[in-house]
């Protein structure tokens, strides 16, 4: 009986952390097609990814119930419990990136459907580069509980920041040259947030692997905390360790 409880366990364990993974994958998807609709004013695409908001968010439902369901039943201690609360945790931050991505399309449908064709005043290409992949490293670090991603995650998220902050200087400055870019500013401005924002979430994640990994919550600790744990798990690879 106890031998079939932990089978069971283990078997609902993997069914949340499959949710997890699945849900990061249509989060991608999501975010993928809202840069790609601003891009190619793919009218039909944008319309896609705000239609499609609503199933990210019904997965966050679905997996906050199983694992609140896992919890009631099996009362996971240690290392299980750290694995269904940082799921939980997990998935609430990819339901925030999912509606950044729909913030992302409304904007491009707004910026596509003036008068006059939508001609962006700055890049967010890398920008936008750099959250796609910090978001991509941070479920490639959930599915494999690596905790080595972490820094350079952490880190990325430094350059988008910055990103943002020039990209700020330089809507402000056309605003000011020109009032009439005041509305495509504004939208775009939006968007470059939206990044920022992004990019703050797929840290959240990798901090919630290092907890779920080490026991170590290092939310607001710093840097050096997250390179240190990642540290650990670099010693444990290194030949004849």
């Amino acid at each position: 009986m106890t031998e079939h409880i932990y089978k069971q366990f283990d078997a609902d364990l993997e069914a949340i952390r499959t949710g997890v993974l699945r849900m990061g994958g249509l989060v991608e998807s999501q975010l993928n097609n809202a840069f790609t609709g601003l891009r190619t004013a793919d009218k039909a695409l944008i319309e896609k990814v705000i239609a499609g908001d609503h199933r990210i968010n019904l997965l966050e439902v679905e997996i906050d119930e199983a694992c609140s369901q896992l919890i009631a039943k099996r009362q996971p201690a240690a290392s299980d419990l750290r694995a269904v609360l940082g799921a939980m945790k997990t998935v609430t931050d990819l339901e925030r990136i999912g509606d950044e991505a729909k913030k992302v399309a409304k904007s491009a449908r707004r910026l596509h459907s003036g008068d006059l064709p939508y001609s962006p005043k700055v890049d967010l290409g890398h920008p936008a580069a750099l959250a796609q992949d910090m978001l991509r490293k941070a479920l490639d670090s959930y599915a494999r509980g690596d905790v080595t991603l972490a820094p350079e995650i952490a880190r990325q998220d430094e350059e988008i920041d910055t990103c943002f902050e020039a990209v700020t200087r330089q809507l402000i400055t056309y605003m000011m040259e020109d009032p009439r870019t005041i509305s495509n500013s504004l939208e775009t401005l939006f968007i470059a947030k939206s990044l920022e924002r992004i990019g703050d979430h797929a840290v959240n994640i990798s901090e919630y692997v290092i907890y779920m990994a080490h026991g170590r919550d290092v939310r607001y600790a710093g840097a050096e905390a997250v390179e240190q744990e990642a540290a650990k798990d670099r010693g444990k690879s290194k030949p004849g360790s």
